[in-house]
């Protein structure tokens, strides 16, 4: 049967690549994505590809960026913000709009890597050198601090190939920096398991140059579930007992344990965020369960590696659980780690049960 989904993911792939090598790409409907599904949950992915890809930002990975996924009748990812602006740092509450900068201008499970809380090699080069963000390319520095919502020039994104299927979609990134130093091939696949309601992020880090790579990559998990409020029909549990600062904003939500609940819904400038610290350092602490009573959905997503940081981030349109892991990978070393997601139904608030 002819299936057009795959068609275009074959010919958005063939344009990523030749994009890579030759520097441009035909004007085309939109930004390049695919469909895949495995039965069970059908998810949309944006392919990158620089000035027609749906993400331009140099903050997020470019790979495996998933705009909606659909789980009995529930989605799980969207848009959380009500435009973009390059002009905005970070966001800000504009009226009743959610104005997002370019950088963060980003939807569903993502990526960003971290090296002493900047990018990799951004501390040794010097203003109008280069850096590395993986997942992006080689950017200019131009400025003495670091700034993640800052828009750096991208000097060579270097080569992307992207592989699909009818169940998943593997990205391939190969870049090389000979004024650094640095160079890797970062290998990312979304996949959704055979009769599973759940999809694996799989990670392959290759680092072929001549520096060491260390630091660190957290998914952000840009939680938009049925576009609910974020509020007391929500509830996060870990495995484990949280303990978290005194909150300044204690009216906003509550530890119970190993269980964080909201107090009331957030309205208009509310912003939850708060690190989620008390894990030991087994992969098993690695898991987070999030429902929502109202709609009668949920999910719980799981790391084969140990934690070194867990943050919630949250405001009004969208709910953020930020787990973090250790990278230390010698030139010539390989890293690989994989985090999953499985969804789920529950009776929804007033049904019996």
């Amino acid at each position: 049967m002819f299936n057009r989904w795959r068609l275009f993911a074959v010919c958005a792939s063939l344009l990523v690549v030749a994009e890579a090598e030759a520097g441009g790409v035909p004007p085309q409907e939109g930004p390049p994505q695919v469909e895949i599904s495995n039965g069970e949950i059908r998810a949309r992915v944006y392919l990158p590809a620089a000035h027609t890809g749906f993400y331009q930002g140099t903050r997020f990975d470019w790979s495996g960026v998933v705009s909606s996924l659909e789980y009995k009748g529930h989605n799980y990812y969207g848009q959380w913000y009500s435009r973009s602006d390059p002009g905005v740092h970070d966001f800000e509450f504009q009226g009743s709009e959610i104005v997002a900068s370019t950088p963060c201008s980003i939807i569903g499970p993502v990526e960003e890597f971290h090296t002493n809380h900047s990018a990799l090699g951004f501390d040794e080069a010097k203003v109008g050198g280069t850096f590395i963000k993986i997942g992006v390319g080689v950017l200019r520095k131009d400025g003495e601090k670091y700034d993640a919502f800052h828009p750096y020039e991208l000097v060579d994104g270097g080569k992307w190939t992207v592989s699909t299927h009818p169940d998943s979609v593997e990205f391939t990134q190969q870049l090389a920096d000979p004024a650094t130093g640095y160079a890797y091939v970062y290998r990312k696949t979304v996949r959704l398991i055979s009769g599973k309601p759940e999809m694996v992020l799989e990670h392959h880090f290759g680092n072929t140059g001549r520096q060491p790579v260390r630091g660190t990559v957290y998914n952000h998990n840009f939680l938009v579930l049925d576009r609910q409020t974020t509020g007391p029909d929500f509830s996060i549990t870990l495995p484990y007992a949280i303990t978290s600062p005194q909150p300044s904003t204690k009216d906003l939500y509550e530890i119970r344990g190993n269980r964080l609940v909201f107090l009331r819904e957030l309205v208009n400038r509310d912003v939850v965020f708060t690190p989620l610290a008390g894990f030991g350092d087994s992969e098993n602490d690695n898991e987070v369960r999030i429902e929502n009573s109202r709609v009668g959905a949920g999910m719980v997503m799981r790391s084969n590696r140990p934690l070194s940081a867990m943050f919630l981030w949250s405001i009004r349109s969208l709910l953020s659980v930020e787990p973090f892991i250790k990278m230390e990978i010698a030139p010539g070393s390989e890293f690989d780690w994989n985090v999953s997601y499985e969804y789920y139904t529950l009776p929804a608030k007033g049904k019996p049960r």
